[in-house]
């Protein structure tokens, strides 16, 4: 000591700096389900908590000064005694010997974790005279502030023990599965000795652990006896009772997801990825991600265990159902709970994993050579990412159809004389299988190629009528539809959609849903719509808590009324339909899921969707507290040759995940939306029966009504006259009026099919397809089967 002085003289000793900028140690952060108690993930750069010395079994503090300082509760942050003796020994040739006390020591480790750059980091820790002078100065320092007991336990929290493993908590769960609290003599004393070298002594590898165990025998026991801490009667039991090794370095990330049972990683990438976008956790990504990994929060997400644990097993027995090995098959369900945005379930059929040497090619021909992403895949499947976009969802784009009708004025009871098909105003390439012959007019049509009657929005919606959708869009004007769809929360993933919404009021086939979206936003959709109208940032958040458990803000849900609360109960009413539950107004008829409410078992609202050629099947259902979605298509090439169904396939999928979820939930209804949202201003329609039907006409249009001529059937008016309207007594202010020919007494009704499930009331107006044209069966999504 007295050479070293000597060396840098008094001046300059005293000159050095006795500051020690303290950063924060990095803590590992632990991610928790919505209950706060079912860990999932850890994430961090280093692997640490700390812990306090009450927080540690006694053996622990009393193996590390005996070992490492056994004058430590003595000297003042530098051992005298010890330099010389270690200084003695060296120049005499002996073991090189160290005279560093546990408070230099962790001098050492905060210096180095407060370096800024690599040079820094090399002059906090390199064997040098000028390094361990100014390590002095700053130990004295320390001692000053400190007391004992706080250099200790903050020692035993910064050092390193090996396998990834920071401070002694950490330690004690990497090599023996339990917290620093319960460790045993035996455990703690080879931890100890591991500080040394955790590298030479690492008893996680089975060459090493032996010299891990040699050196807690023959120096760190010994030492304790020494000072009196144990008996060499324990010592010697210490030495012969066996540890039970665990071995397993702590898991981070989302593919080492602790409950695997709830194939939860995907909801932990989500979690990761939007941490990183939310500027409230700092000013960039990588600061995010950073505090992310390194804080120590304790994250409580929005998982919620009953919800995901039934959606994992209802996805899981369906695809089993199918045999196989699914490789192209990806069903994919995301709930969200109204009002709040916070994701409650993400499951999929592939495995959260990074190891691809099992998947098989991709079926995605410009992706040739490349591998695909079953079973195993971190692509961002359910929330879009990279070069996933999403996939079209068909019909399900009608419900924001109605939406936008509603907000003009239009009554859930307008109605429309379906035909089919229809030739619309909306111009598309002339010749494309989408025209009507020899036209350029965009001519979609409905299942078969039937008329479906004068139907309403109930009706429309329950049985998935496109020419009745395109119509009304036609009438309110695309870019009001597109509009509603951006307020929900949908946005563009690709080129080709944005390019068409700078026109939108020529996009015809918009309602019918022909855009790439994820199950993720659409859930998010008709959540907002449930909650009456207010729209909540999707979140995968519940509660944000710092190292000592004191609630951050970050948590807290971002919503915004986007739709008016009464149009928003109207779209529900009508979205009631088609699971077979029943409107507040009993208007429900038939539907194309009409299954869902008997086995969700609560009310229910919510839609099915088909697209071109059946490339993929949607469905969407949704209670006053959770709405879920769920899409079936080949993920790695949406546009695939495949087909993809509702029955057997997405159908049962998310309904039996919604009936696990909601299953011991309360019952609660929907609200009820007004007569005006109803049925509007309602005007009597003049009696024209037996009028002829060009009196008829005029007739009904001096009061206001569009009119159409519908079918025919028998009356007791003359053949060729009126027979009555459909409808009939009154309907909506500036409504559809359509005149029904009488065929004459006792005639016949030539019986034009009408659609999936038939017409308004009337013998022949049966429900059967009809049989298919050569444009259904180029475009199917243009008359789907949804």
């Amino acid at each position: 000591m007295g050479g070293l002085a000597a060396k840098a003289g008094a001046d300059t000793f005293d000159s050095l700096p006795t500051e020690i900028d303290v950063l924060p140690l990095p803590q590992n952060t632990e991610v928790y389900a919505n209950d706060g108690t079912t860990l999932l993930a850890y994430m961090y750069d280093e692997n640490r908590r700390d812990v306090t010395l009450d927080q540690m079994a006694e053996v622990v503090r009393q193996a590390m000064v005996a070992s490492e300082d056994s004058r430590f509760y003595q000297h003042n942050g530098v051992d005298m005694k010890g330099v010389a003796r270690a200084f003695v020994n060296n120049q005499r040739g002996g073991n090189t010997q160290g005279a560093s006390t546990l408070t230099m020591q962790y001098v050492r480790q905060v210096v180095s974790y407060s370096a800024k750059t690599p040079s820094e980091v090399v002059a906090a820790t390199e064997d040098t005279g000028p390094r361990k002078i100014a390590e002095i100065k700053r130990a004295l320092a320390i001692e000053k502030k400190l007391t004992k007991d706080q250099i200790l336990e903050r020692y035993l929290n910064i050092a390193s023990f090996g396998n990834g493993a920071y401070g002694v908590d950490a330690a004690s769960k990497v090599y023996f599965g339990k917290p620093a609290s319960e460790l045993t003599l035996g455990e703690a004393s080879l931890i100890v000795g591991l500080v040394k070298a955790p590298s030479d002594f690492d008893p996680a590898d089975d060459k090493k652990r032996p010299r891990a165990i040699e050196r807690r025998d023959n120096y760190v026991l010994p030492q304790m006896v020494k000072m009196g801490y144990i008996t060499q009667q324990q010592a010697d039991e210490a030495k012969a009772t066996k540890l039970n090794f665990v071995n397993k370095r702590t898991p981070e990330g989302c593919t080492q997801i602790q409950r695997p049972e709830l194939n939860a990683g995907y909801f932990c990438d989500y979690l990761i990825r939007w941490w990183g976008e939310q500027a409230k956790f700092g000013k960039d990504t990588y600061e995010r991600q950073n505090k992310l990994r390194s804080a120590g929060y304790k994250i409580i997400s929005s998982l919620d265990l009953q919800a995901q644990a039934a959606s994992v097993k209802s996805i899981n027995d369906v695809m089993a159902k199918k045999g196989g090995n699914n490789t192209t098959e990806t069903m994919m369900l995301t709930g969200v709970a109204p009002g709040s945005g916070r994701v409650t379930s993400m499951a999929v059929n592939r495995n959260f994993s990074n190891d691809q040497s099992v998947n098989g090619p991709n079926s995605n021909p410009a992706k040739k050579g490349l591998k695909g992403n079953w079973p195993n895949t971190t692509v961002p499947l359910l929330s879009a990412g990279g070069d996933t976009q999403g996939y079209q969802a068909g019909s399900v784009f009608k419900m924001f159809t109605i939406v936008a009708a509603l907000e003009r004025g239009l009554p859930l009871d307008y109605p429309i004389d379906a035909k089919s098909p229809y030739k619309s105003k909306y111009i598309i390439d002339r010749g494309s299988p989408a025209a009507c012959p020899g036209t350029q007019f965009y001519c979609p049509e409905n299942s078969g190629k039937n008329d479906a009657g004068v139907v309403n929005m109930w009706s429309g919606l329950g049985r998935s009528i496109n020419t009745y959708f395109v119509p009304l869009q036609e009438q309110i004007g695309t870019s009001k539809v597109v509009d509603v769809a951006k307020r929900l929360g949908l946005t563009f993933h690709n080129q080709q959609d944005t390019d068409l919404a700078k026109n939108a009021d020529e996009w015809g086939a918009y309602t019918l849903g022909v855009t790439a979206q994820t199950p993720l936003e659409m859930a998010n959709a008709y959540a907002t719509l449930a909650a009456d109208g207010k729209y909540c940032k999707p979140t995968p958040l519940l509660e944000l808590q710092d190292l000592q458990g004191k609630k951050l803000e970050g948590g807290e849900p971002e919503c915004q009324q986007v739709v008016d609360p009464d149009v928003a109960r109207g779209a529900v009413d009508a979205g009631r339909c088609p699971l077979g539950d029943q409107s507040a107004y009993g208007k429900c008829t038939s539907g194309t899921a009409s299954d869902t409410k008997g086995k969700v078992k609560h009310p229910v609202f919510g839609k099915t969707g088909t697209t071109d050629k059946e490339k993929s099947a949607t469905i969407i259902i949704s209670t006053k507290s959770l709405t879920m979605a769920g899409f079936y298509t080949d993920a790695d090439w949406p546009q695939t040759n495949e087909r993809f169904e509702h029955n057997g396939g997405v159908n049962p999928a998310v309904q039996n995940a919604m009936a696990g979820a909601m299953q011991g939930k309360p019952q609660q209804g929907f609200e009820k939306p007004s007569q005006k949202m109803a049925f509007g201003t309602r005007v009597s329609i003049p009696n024209v029966k037996c009028n002829s039907v060009s009196d008829a006409r005029s007739k009904l249009q001096r009061a206001g009504f569009s009119v159409t001529t519908g079918r025919e059937e028998p009356s007791d008016c003359p053949k060729g006259t009126v027979a009555k309207t459909s409808p009939e007594g009154s309907t909506v202010k500036g409504g559809v009026v359509s005149i029904i020919v009488s065929s004459g007494p006792g005639g016949a009704s030539p019986g034009a099919g009408g659609g999936r499930g038939g017409g308004n009331a009337g013998p022949g107006n049966g429900g059967g397809n009809g049989g298919v044209n050569g444009r259904c069966a180029q475009l199917p999504w243009l008359c789907p089967d949804d």
